[in-house]
């Protein structure tokens, strides 16, 4: 048996012990499936590939595979004097599929996860077109995990086409370089779409995120209005924003949905209603409403909404942004914060050129759900 020096890289297999000896000497746990295949070589004379190996190098806990090639060795006559075998490494191609594979079940989960909520949904009498939810969701993240297979599965082509040239010394340098390129076009493919899965993922747990895992607490709504604010005045481009809250506006409510909803309509209004960096303004207003409630608005002179947009606007995956990667379900979490985990309410007043506002009434006490 003769090895070389790649060889023994690959494996960690030391040339000294192994030169001179036979295969199963050297590697007894293959050698059936070995001397299978060199006898099967022997009697048809035609070359056997694509067989799949999978182990590990001595003393380091890394599994590794490899597609291997076994191709006749002639002498003058055209008599076979030996085999020669040719390995491709195809570790990270299988560590990529695995990815692949756990990017689906996340996103199944997720989709069952999805399903769940469809009960509380329908509690909220302004959401009425539950059925869409699961076909959106769907829609979402069949995208990037459909293109990451697809990815996946050109890769392994190329591979193999590769693979086969290196197995018949069929390799020149431009094919190489334009392997290497493939691969790495692919590794970024896959990288932008797993992380796209991942974060349609995290956005759609936000949407059944449990309120009980929300924080009591009481807070200056109207300290907290600008401090969200501030936070979110890099994101304003060309815009003016104007605040305006009245002092001690304490309640006892959940703080981070609070946050939550006034970053969500913020962000609305800048990619909605301000296409293209124009020019405009935001004004947010907090005040008493009677004795025991806040008011808030968010408003913009922005290019305001159609009839049709506003009806939908609180849907979940409802966007007329996709092309900007809007899933839709900015405005549906804003809804589903206010009326299940801050109690409170919500009106949408919107025209297309005249722009857009929306009017938050928050109880200043946390009620239970029968007293509302």
């Amino acid at each position: 048996m003769h090895i070389n020096q790649r060889l023994t890289e690959i494996c960690g297999i030391s040339v000294d012990d192994h030169l001179g000896r036979s295969v199963r000497d050297c590697v007894p746990a293959l050698a059936a499936a070995v001397e299978q295949i060199v006898k099967t070589i022997v009697a048809t004379g035609e070359p056997i590939t694509g067989i799949e190996v999978t182990g590990q190098r001595p003393g380091v806990n890394d599994e590794r595979s490899w597609v291997t090639y076994w191709h006749p060795l002639r002498d003058s006559n055209g008599e076979i004097v030996g085999v020669n075998v040719a390995a491709e490494e195809t570790t990270e191609r299988k560590r990529a599929e695995r990815e692949v594979r756990a990017a689906k079940e996340a996103a199944e989960a997720a989709l069952h996860d999805l399903r769940k909520t469809q009960s509380s949904l329908i509690e909220t009498e302004k959401l009425a077109a539950l059925g869409r939810l699961v076909a959106g969701v769907a829609h979402e993240i069949n995208n990037p995990v459909g293109v990451s297979l697809t990815v996946a599965s050109a890769l392994a082509s190329r591979a193999k086409a590769f693979a086969k040239r290196t197995g018949e010394g069929d390799l020149t340098r431009s094919r190489l370089m334009e392997f290497v390129s493939a691969v790495q076009d692919g590794c970024a493919q896959l990288f932008a779409n797993l992380t796209r899965a991942a974060d349609l993922v995290q956005s759609f747990k936000q949407v059944a995120a449990d309120r009980s895992n929300a924080e009591f607490r009481s807070f200056d709504a109207g300290e907290l209005t600008r401090q969200v604010v501030r936070s979110l005045q890099p994101a304003a481009r060309n815009l003016t924003l104007r605040v305006e809250c009245d002092q001690d506006l304490i309640v006892y409510s959940h703080p981070g949905s609070y946050g939550q909803v006034l970053t969500n309509l913020f962000l609305n209004s800048v990619t909605h209603g301000f296409p293209d960096g124009v020019n405009g303004t935001i004004q947010i207003h907090a005040h008493k409403s009677a004795s025991d409630k806040v008011e808030i608005t968010v408003s913009d002179n922005g290019t305001g909404m159609s009839d049709e947009v506003k009806k939908q606007a609180f849907d979940p995956f409802f966007t007329t942004r996709r092309d900007l990667g809007c899933t839709g379900l900015g405005l549906h979490i804003v809804h589903s914060i206010v009326t299940n985990s801050l109690y409170g309410r919500l009106s949408l007043d919107s025209a297309v050129g005249k722009g857009t506002t929306v009017r938050l009434i928050l109880p200043r006490e946390m009620p239970t759900r029968n007293s509302i």
